[in-house]
């Protein structure tokens, strides 16, 4: 009798409208996420440590039913307080979503909790697990819930819809993305960290009050409403307009500008994909030559490095101040010839921002020297041959020039001035230096470098790496100095002959050498769209084809950061003092830098099938927009804190007028527009009658551009 009514109140309940229970329903649940703890970066030997990452509990966050679905535990909506094992039990006659705001007073695997933040479940996952009202599952709260709620606010999709591809973006069950964090795999907890660091600046977002997005749009003057919890957990996913990306690739070509690119006869496959995807048609290299760029790129900044002298160069009589830990100068030098320090220490950078969030970085380069350190520049190596090869269809990705002609490996083919991770001595110093420097292949020298490698040193890391999914949130491709249009010289002979060439042999010179930057960047995109990672429909992932520099000519022909029109006389760039006060830092030279060296091709491609296509933004952008425009994306940043950006990366527009007597290589400006920074997001519309008043000559800005959609949107 008693078995009968048990069925009997269930079927009740079950047959009921949902969550209109006439008792009161007892919710099972817990409070998970992660601890992360960022590496440990010291120059003192052994003492660098990398991060740490484990599944947490919450003890002490008050989960409540969300009766009115805003994201938010209010007065009157039931409410509980987590145990010291993250569990709640939560009696209501209403369920519904449930909302677990985490406070300062939380606990978090026993540890203080030092950010606010509010994590969600769904009222389907809460429906779910009270399928069986007898014995109700345990629901987890978690930040990976809070993002399928996130994802049906956003995308107007069902819960199943959500939980299915948030599941197929990690490559797991559906089910593992509704489970507590505990035992969960690697990828799991990475992606947790990163949605708890976007969940919490939400609520920061709320605490502070800003702007409710939707109102901001009717009226970019308006002053409110404040924003709510679930419009900030959309928010914190686009910041600035720049959309999350999982990964992004990079690949850094040498010293072609537009005109040499552009309707290239000899650049078809690079022209194709500009036409197919997005591209920034006034995109300002800062410096000339290499280096300066690769650590604009880097850190949005070059620091007033105007060479490619090696990083342990550093000003004479400074050596205490400027010491170089891991690399000392030979025996007998005491500097470089140039006065600015290359060993940049203390300074911002992407990868260690990066790193600090729970993100990783690769930077993969070709050619290089097998074993060989990866702070110095590659070796020419007589043993090392390569034939070359006539233009067929099945020939290496390299060498379309004299048939029959053997070619030495030649010096520098591996550059340490086009690889920005070399050069900051917080980087060096991290414990995932050495394992992120890794080797791309596909090129001439490949079969002759596997002859003469050491055991486990592998040609082609980036190979593997797309094949595994172990790429990082940002991943910088160096093609070597043949396949990236910058050109070296080679040594040829031919078979049977003892005599040599010393000319540019094969195709690494002239209008050849673009057609071989071209196939071999053809060569890398298509290795990229061929990954799973690409085919993951789920996985947003964007390829970058962008030159480091132009080749202007004459005059400052920069742009995003610094006054072209003449000598600045600041000693370095801003700081803020502990004391809330703005000065200039002293950098030896600094005034020598950020000159720039004209436009070059920028395009980006990626494989969402409902992103804007064939978007032209002709708005000015330099890599110092592209580091913003980074930071945005992978929330490095807050855009309500130009200070919390990166080095010239803050210099917008705004901060430039509210800074103006700190900057005198501003006082002079002749467009403000111009000589700002600004995400690559084409929001800035510009005025009808704007005619560009700085920059390179031949490409001016006149008025806005007809199409005014972001290269960067994912739909």
């Amino acid at each position: 009798m008693l078995k009968t009514s048990l069925i009997a109140s269930a079927v009740m309940v079950l047959c009921a409208p949902a969550f209109a229970a006439t008792t009161p329903v007892t919710i099972r649940g817990v409070v998970s996420g992660t601890e992360f703890t960022p590496p440990v970066i010291s120059n003192s030997p052994g003492a660098s440590a990398p991060s740490k990452t484990a599944a947490s509990l919450y003890q002490s966050a008050k989960v409540c039913v969300d009766a009115n679905d805003n994201g938010v535990c209010d007065t009157g909506e039931t409410g509980v307080l987590t145990k010291a094992d993250g569990s709640f039990l939560l009696a209501t006659r209403t369920p519904g979503p449930l909302v677990a705001e985490i406070s300062t007073s939380s606990l978090n695997n026993g540890k203080a909790v030092t950010q606010r933040m509010v994590l969600r479940a769904p009222a389907d996952q809460v429906s779910a697990a009270l399928i069986n009202p007898l014995v109700p599952a345990r629901i987890a709260i978690s930040p990976l819930t809070t993002e399928i709620a996130r994802m049906m606010d956003d995308d107007r999709i069902s819960f199943e819809s959500a939980k299915n591809s948030l599941a197929t973006r990690l490559n797991v069950s559906a089910d593992t993305v509704l489970s507590d964090t505990t035992g969960a795999n690697a990828d799991v907890l990475k992606e947790s960290v990163l949605l708890s660091s976007r969940f919490a600046f939400a609520a920061k977002m709320v605490d502070r009050r800003d702007v409710s997005p939707a109102a901001l749009a009717a009226d970019p003057t308006a002053t409110g409403p404040a924003i709510t919890m679930k419009e900030a957990q959309l928010a914190v996913m686009n910041l600035e307009g720049i959309p999350r990306y999982d990964h992004v690739f990079l690949i850094v070509l040498e010293n072609k500008a537009t005109s040499s690119i552009k309707n290239s006869v000899y650049a078809p496959r690079i022209n194709a994909y500009l036409n197919a995807g997005n591209q920034f048609t006034s995109y300002y290299s800062t410096g000339n030559p290499s280096e300066p760029n690769r650590l604009a790129i880097a850190s949005g900044d070059d620091f007033g490095i105007t060479d490619d002298s090696a990083f342990n160069c550093y000003p004479s009589g400074t050596t205490a101040a400027n010491a170089i830990e891991d690399l000392p100068l030979p025996p007998g030098v005491s500097a470089c010839t140039n006065a600015t320090n290359h060993n940049i220490k203390g300074k911002q950078n992407l990868f260690t921002a990066l790193t600090s969030k729970g993100m990783s970085w690769r930077v993969y380069s070709e050619s290089k020297n097998p074993g060989a350190d990866w702070r110095k520049d590659g070796t020419a190596d007589t043993t090392i041959v390569a034939p070359d090869y006539l233009y067929t269809a099945d020939e290496p990705v390299g060498a379309i020039g004299t048939p029959g002609l053997q070619v030495r490996l030649a010096g520098a083919l591996y550059a340490a001035k086009h690889n920005g991770s070399v050069f900051f001595q917080n980087v060096r110093s991290s414990p995932e230096f050495l394992a992120n420097n890794r080797t791309m292949g596909g090129g001439q020298w490949d079969d002759a470098l596997k002859a003469i490698a050491p055991a486990g040193w592998n040609i082609d890391q980036f190979g593997d790496d797309l094949a595994s999914g172990d790429v990082g949130q940002l991943n910088i491709l160096e093609p070597d100095q043949c396949d990236d249009m910058h050109g070296v010289t080679l040594v040829g002979t031919m078979p049977g002959s003892t005599s040599t060439s010393t000319k540019a042999a094969s195709d690494c010179a002239g209008s050849a050498l673009i057609y071989r930057g071209d196939k071999y960047t053809d060569y890398l995109i298509k290795k990229i769209q061929a990954s799973p990672l690409w085919n993951n429909p789920q996985k947003r992932v964007a390829i970058v084809m962008m030159f480091d520099e132009g080749t202007a000519t004459s005059g400052f022909n920069s742009c995003c950061g610094w006054n072209t029109s003449g000598t600045p006389l600041a000693l370095g760039p801003l700081v803020k003092n502990a004391d809330g006060t703005v000065s200039n830092e002293v950098i030896t030279n600094y005034k020598q830098g950020n000159k720039g060296h004209g436009t070059s091709t920028f395009g980006v491609l990626n494989n969402q099938p409902a992103a804007p296509k064939g978007v032209v933004d002709s708005d000015a952008y330099s890599h110092i927009s592209l580091v913003r425009t980074l930071q945005d994306m992978f929330q490095l940043a807050d855009p309500a804190d130009d200070w919390s950006y990166m080095n010239r990366s803050k210099y917008t527009q705004k901060f430039i007028a509210a800074n103006i007597l700190n900057l005198p290589e501003y006082a002079g400006s002749a467009d403000a527009h111009f000589d700002a920074v600004r995400p690559m997001n084409h929001a800035y519309v510009i005025p009808d009658g704007y005619v560009q008043k700085n920059g390179y000559p031949t490409i001016k800005q006149v008025g806005r551009d007809a199409d005014q959609r972001n290269g960067w949107a994912l739909k």
